[in-house]
């Protein structure tokens, strides 16, 4: 079998925010008041490109970190392609990635670099250019540029 291939594709920024918000709402149903359930990832940041999948990041505080984690494994399969620590997991939901984490933890970086790319043109366009060059070209080699690149972006500031 052949490795999987990143492939950017094109997407309707009001459909990624109608599924983000009907997950949203799912999610609430799942867990507990205070899970801080954010939009991060390409689609959430105007004129990033993507492959237009859906990203969430649900930030919990440490003492509910195990509780949400298991409410989570019922409802949905873990990514057992991510790592899994005491402060973070990632599950699937359709054509959606789930990343729960503790607030505050070392992991707990989606939010500041989705906040860094929409605020900051040039880095976006930076991104961009990444994605660009990655695109057709294994995912792997993909992520391992894109986790260099992102802990560049939040080095930095």
């Amino acid at each position: 079998m052949p490795p999987e291939t990143f492939l950017l594709s094109p997407y309707d920024h009001a459909d990624m925010i109608a599924a983000f918000e009907a997950l949203k709402n799912r999610l609430q149903t799942i867990l507990p008041a205070s899970a801080d359930i954010q939009h991060i990832g390409a689609t959430s940041i105007p004129g990033c490109l993507t492959k237009a999948d859906l990203d969430l990041c649900v930030r919990v505080a440490p003492e509910h970190f195990a509780a949400c984690d298991a409410a989570l494994a019922t409802h949905f399969p873990r990514n057992t392609g991510s790592v899994r620590t005491e402060s973070f997991s990632a599950f699937h939901a359709q054509n959606a990635g789930i990343q729960l984490v503790v607030t505050g933890s070392s992991l707990d970086v989606f939010t500041r670099f989705r906040d860094l790319l929409c605020n900051n043109p040039s880095l976006l366009h930076e991104y961009n250019h990444l994605k660009q060059r990655y695109n057709g070209k294994p995912m792997t080699e993909y992520r391992k540029a894109k986790d260099a690149f992102i802990e560049s972006a939040l080095s930095s500031v």
